[in-house]
């Protein structure tokens, strides 16, 4: 879920506090692994939202989500021109449909957040299926990117410049700037705000007990978005296309470890010369 209200405390946690967020992500990649495998034409984001659920409290987790206040589901299903915090409908899915869809788990008090962005076939619309995945392919690598940075970055901010790079390399097309990647821990949303292109302050240090939520959210057109009257979907104003990837990701002593991804990372970060160390 992207940054909303942040509560402050301290941005970097012991290795005792690290250890404790590994079981939370863990639910939260369960929770993507149940909608990935039944994600498709006809079925429903409340389906898909049923599915997390049970994931999650599988794992002896809750959905954290159902914490914000006024908003009861386990995850945000954004449907095409949706942005972030979509609620789930019961309206099915149909092909040329792009969705990213947004989970996380809250286990022991400590937190995970994750998404990731469907593309779901139309074969008499082969155009639209072939935009659709490169929108979503572009902003899962420029994802990737950031993370493979928070590897070697000695400031946080050196994540957006990494991500913007990515995506104006290889379209054209927008970042959202209104939208951003955030802290988390004991809180869902916390310092510091992770932002997804270049900003002139440095932010903060990156150094062993940090922790953040990296989630480039990309347009295919335009970046302004307006609120609905749900007061919770936003959409791309223009009506383009959008997609979201996330990751949760701490770093320690040892190097970093990608905590909603059931291999630490292993495969997204391979290409980029990045091998993801456990939690110690």
């Amino acid at each position: 879920m992207a940054r909303r209200g942040i509560l402050r405390r301290s941005i970097y946690k012991s290795p005792a506090q690290l250890r404790l967020m590994i079981e939370p992500g863990l639910a939260t990649a369960a929770a993507l692994a149940a909608m990935r495998e039944a994600v498709r034409p006809g079925i429903t984001p409340l389906e898909l939202d049923a599915l997390a659920e049970a994931a999650i409290r599988a794992r002896g987790g809750a959905p954290n989500f159902m914490l914000e206040p006024g908003y009861r589901h386990t995850i945000c299903a954004n449907v095409n021109a949706h942005v972030v915090h979509g609620i789930p409908s019961d309206t099915p899915l149909e092909p040329g449909d792009i969705v990213a869809l947004d989970a996380g788990a809250v286990l022991g008090g400590w937190n995970g957040d994750a998404a990731f962005t469907a593309v779901l076939p139309d074969h008499s619309r082969p155009e639209l299926t072939a935009a659709n995945e490169k929108l979503s392919a572009v902003t899962e690598q420029a994802m990737w990117r950031g993370i493979a940075r928070l590897a070697t970055a000695s400031h946080l901010n050196e994540v957006g410049e990494a991500v913007s790079a990515y995506v104006r390399a290889n379209s054209d097309f927008g970042v959202l700037e209104d939208y951003i990647g955030h802290g988390i821990g004991r809180s869902m949303h916390e310092d510091p705000p992770v932002f997804n292109v270049p900003v002139k302050r440095r932010g903060p240090e990156v150094k062993p007990g940090l922790v953040v939520a990296i989630e480039p959210i990309i347009s295919a057109g335009g970046i302004d978005t307006v609120v609905e009257d749900d007061d919770w979907t936003v959409t791309i104003a223009d009506g383009s296309m959008s997609a979201q990837w996330e990751h949760s990701v701490a770093v320690h002593e040892k190097g970093i470890w990608v905590l909603t991804a059931e291999d630490g990372g292993a495969e997204g970060l391979a290409p980029l010369g990045v091998t993801p160390v456990p939690i110690p």
